[in-house]
């Protein structure tokens, strides 16, 4: 399989993550109105308009998924599962047109308790805008499948 097993990482690793993406307004309200979102700062103009920010913001769970689906080819394609995402962020907005890309350092390697197969990965990601202001940073945790497994 692609992509990394558990043996490749070690504590310390930084992924420049490759791809970056633009955030359209149809991103944007469609993510919106697929989860139910009814807060008209994503999706209404004129509405957006008169808010301090003067225009639509991205739904910052789109931006989390965004963020997350960015590292996926190096730290979780050979991942069994996530175990959670810790410490999320959002110290800048994100505005429809923006480009966002991300980078992720590895912050803890350990074998599974539970799972003979996989070990647990821990990383630090930050997404940053085509300006480079951070506009999220969490942690994430998944089982990561080992050589032999994959």
């Amino acid at each position: 399989m692609a992509g990394r097993s558990f043996e490749d990482f070690t504590v310390g690793d930084v992924f420049e993550h490759a791809l970056g993406r633009t955030i359209t307004q149809a991103d944007n309200i469609w993510f919106t109105l697929l989860t139910l979102n009814t807060n008209p700062l994503h999706f209404d103009e004129e509405y957006a308009k008169g808010t301090e920010f003067g225009r639509p913001l991205v739904n910052s769970c789109l931006t989390l998924s965004l963020v997350t689906g960015l590292s996926v080819s190096d730290v979780s394609q050979n991942a069994l599962a996530n175990l959670g995402w810790d410490e999320v962020r959002l110290p800048s907005p994100v505005f429809e047109g923006d480009t966002i890309r991300a980078r992720s350092t590895v912050i803890e390697t350990r074998e599974s308790r539970s799972r003979k197969n996989v070990g647990v990965v821990r990383v630090r990601t930050t997404g940053y805008n085509q300006r480079n202001e951070t506009v999220i940073e969490f942690t994430r945790a998944m089982l990561v499948f080992k050589r032999a497994a994959t």
